[in-house]
């Protein structure tokens, strides 16, 4: 970014969350975040908010008036359930989660919470770590014939069709802002479990239900779902109602144009 500046190039930043707060940094990685936050600070002309507690964050602790522009989704529709068969699962008769396996997105928690249950219905939990951890280990003791570990997932064919047909969609993510994959769980009429932090209250609101650190919270708001299945499509419903009126793509691309016009004057 340097030579940028000497050159006298506009620099627009989007930190993506607050890397500071991953655990998966030692103290020296999260010692270098700290520091580049307030490089970043210093020599951007402008720096982009991806959601408003962010940009309060920002605000309070350096002083700087952020650019809100959040993230975007697509409202899709699945009718197709073939992929998710050759899975060995069954149109609203699992729980899933896509994440990455780290403490701060809480997969531990869910399939904690999940064995506690009594239910038919499976855990499905996409994603995985790119290095073998303790977490992960102890994550991989709960993997059974009803809590399934399928690993990444590219094919977004693949990931419409989980969406679409899960019977609840849990979203562990705690420090990252807002979060694409939570804008696509609601642009697919998921009914949403989400971790409640200000991150995801600001993106779900009341199109979904919350649980906190304890395993017990998260296992009485699944219980709470599976008592009340005809009431989770009303949530799945308003939530495509806030994607189509707050976080298209084209509403999204919009925001950026434009301060992309105000920073090159």
């Amino acid at each position: 970014m340097f030579p940028l500046k000497i050159l006298r190039k506009k620099i627009a930043i989007n930190p993506d969350g607050l890397e500071w707060k991953r655990t998966k940094w030692n103290v020296a990685g999260k010692t270098y975040a700290r520091l580049a936050e307030r490089i970043s600070c210093k020599i951007a002309d402008r720096i982009v908010s991806d959601s408003r507690a962010i940009q309060e964050y920002y605000l309070s602790r350096y002083g700087i008036e952020t650019s809100y522009i959040a993230y975007g989704a697509y409202i899709f529709d699945c009718q197709s359930t073939r992929r998710i068969e050759q899975m060995g699962l069954r149109k609203g008769e699992y729980f899933l989660q896509i994440t990455r396996f780290e403490p701060e997105n809480h997969p531990l928690l869910t399939a904690k919470a999940f064995s506690k249950l009594r239910t038919d219905k499976k855990l499905v939990i996409v994603g995985g770590s790119p290095y073998s951890t303790s977490y992960v280990r102890k994550l991989m003791r709960y993997r059974s014939t009803k809590v399934l570990f399928p690993g990444f997932i590219y094919d977004h064919e693949v990931l419409r069709e989980l969406w679409c047909n899960c019977f609840a969609y849990v979203h562990g993510n705690s420090v990252g802002g807002t979060n694409p994959t939570l804008l696509q769980a609601m642009g697919a009429g998921c009914f949403v479990i989400a971790y409640d932090v200000l991150f995801n209250r600001e993106v779900l609101r009341d199109c979904g239900i919350y649980y906190d650190e304890n395993v017990e919270t998260l296992t009485a708001q699944m219980n709470w779902a599976l008592n009340n299945e005809k009431s989770l499509r009303t949530f799945g419903e308003k939530a495509r109602i806030l994607i189509s009126q707050n976080f298209t793509w084209d509403l999204i691309a919009n925001k950026y144009e434009k301060m992309f016009f105000d920073l090159l004057g």
